[in-house]
């Protein structure tokens, strides 16, 4: 399968994760592109004045996985506003992805996965699985094991 990993992160903290999760696809068979979406100079996190830079074609996948951070206990907005700018998503199987500074999915990380379903499914998609990565926990390794575990078994 052609799986197309897009994300933004503003501190690193996600582009980490999809790293993880892109070996561990590629291990398991699967042709993966790591792609970022990007926004024209610099961003305060939190900021919601920016026009995106990067917006990746996903033309080419058969699925996708989108992730982002969590930013005011929300999908951070410019991964929003890139979900949004997305004309069909119609066929693809997607998963989402989210990291957060606080150490429970209840925080914010859960209604950020929302969001992104929403927006996704909205697009025509079937969302497949989803997975929170609480970054500033002592739990930090093991909710990333989880969530690359359970994005790579929905593929």
């Amino acid at each position: 399968m052609n799986i197309g990993i897009v994300v933004y992160s503003w501190s690193g903290n996600t582009l980490s994760v999809a790293e993880k999760l892109k070996d561990r696809l590629g291990e398991a068979g699967h042709s993966v592109t790591l792609e970022q979406v990007s926004v024209v100079g610099e961003r305060k996190q939190g900021a919601r004045d920016f026009r995106l830079e990067s917006k990746p074609d996903l033309t080419a996948y058969d699925a996708v996985v989108f992730g982002a951070a969590v930013e005011a206990f929300s999908l951070s907005p410019v991964m929003t506003a890139y979900l949004k700018s997305i004309d069909s998503l119609s066929g693809k199987t997607i998963g989402c992805l989210v990291t957060q500074q606080f150490p429970y999915p209840w925080m914010g990380g859960n209604r950020a996965i929302g969001q992104m379903r929403r927006l996704c499914q909205a697009k025509g998609a079937n969302v497949a699985a989803a997975g929170v990565v609480n970054w500033a926990s002592s739990r930090r390794d093991g909710t990333t094991a989880r969530a690359v575990d359970r994005l790579t078994s929905a593929f």
